[in-house]
């Protein structure tokens, strides 16, 4: 609605409304409805409605109300014939009492009086309770309980700590026994030097446990044979690959040890320590002296 809009006449004799009460006192300052709603901060809107008597759209009676007593208060007029012819606004009231100054007093909706027993239900009382029958319990357990359920939660006791093995293996008795304990009965020379070759593995064997460094499957050599044989006689870094790109060997080589090798040719060398080396390849000794820069050869063999 604006201000423009046509007014209706109220008829004479009838009481006016609220809505032309305030409408008439808001025109008679010369006051625009929008600058009415600037000053008391409300929307126009509310305010049209109110001065149009369409109470429904508005959010309820005491909201209607309470803005034609701000709209009386901005434009300095009495509120009284306004709020009058407003509906009333809903509220408690108290009930008739008809039993006299005796009679008990009922309080309006809403108010409830705690039950008798109700601080019974209270968190804070049982959990009290509790806590204190778990320690009357506590107290008046027996000590064999006591002591069964303080085992149960300790748990078995730590199993005693193993003594570490040494890190070279025993070597069997049988193994390390003397040259002497090997009987020789035979009288042929054949058996006469097998048992001289198992006297002198019996005591390579000895003689490795005894200073742990070789271990049994090196104080054996196994027999093997290859084109490509390496004999050190000076201790060697050698690495050799074959044809398929397969490392046929890479490791320190001792003084004094041979290693044969086969693989697929060609074979590819690196040797740390060329002068303390020989290399023979199908039963010829190579010349390392043209491979070998700064004592590290680096040759191949096909």
């Amino acid at each position: 609605m604006s201000e423009s809009g046509a007014q209706v006449a109220t008829p004479a004799g009838a009481t006016p409304s609220a809505g032309t009460l305030l409408r008439a006192a808001r025109q008679a300052q010369g006051l625009h409805i929008a600058a009415l709603a600037a000053s008391i901060k409300v929307s126009q809107r509310k305010l049209e409605l109110l001065e149009a008597d369409r109470l429904s759209e508005l959010p309820d009676a005491t909201f209607a109300r309470a803005l034609a007593q701000t709209i009386c208060r901005s434009l300095k007029i009495d509120p009284t014939p306004v709020l009058a012819a407003l509906p009333a606004a809903p509220g408690y009231r108290l009930d008739a009492v008809d039993g006299g100054i005796k009679a008990p007093f009922r309080d309006r909706p809403g108010q409830h009086e705690p039950a008798r027993f109700s601080a019974l239900t209270s968190p804070a009382v049982w959990v009290t309770s509790l806590i204190a029958a778990a320690a009357m319990l506590v107290v008046l357990m027996p000590t064999e309980w006591a002591a069964s359920i303080q085992a149960a939660i300790s748990g078995p006791p730590p199993a005693p700590p193993v003594a570490s093995t040494p890190a070279v293996a025993a070597i069997e008795p049988a193994l390390v026994a003397s040259p002497v304990e090997v009987a020789v009965t035979q009288t042929d020379p054949a058996s006469a030097a097998i048992s001289a070759a198992s006297n002198a593995v019996v005591v390579e064997l000895a003689a490795s446990a005894a200073s742990g460094v070789q271990t049994v499957a090196d104080a054996i050599p196994a027999a093997a044979t290859g084109p490509l044989q390496l004999k050190a006689s000076a201790q060697t870094w050698v690495e050799v690959v074959d044809g398929q790109s397969k490392v046929l060997l890479s490791r320190l080589l001792l003084s004094g040890e041979t290693v044969v090798l086969d693989g697929s040719a060609p074979f590819r060398l690196k040797i740390g320590n060329a002068a303390g080396t020989e290399v023979a390849f199908r039963g010829q000794v190579i010349d390392l002296a043209s491979s070998t820069r700064d004592n590290v050869a680096r040759l191949e063999l096909k």
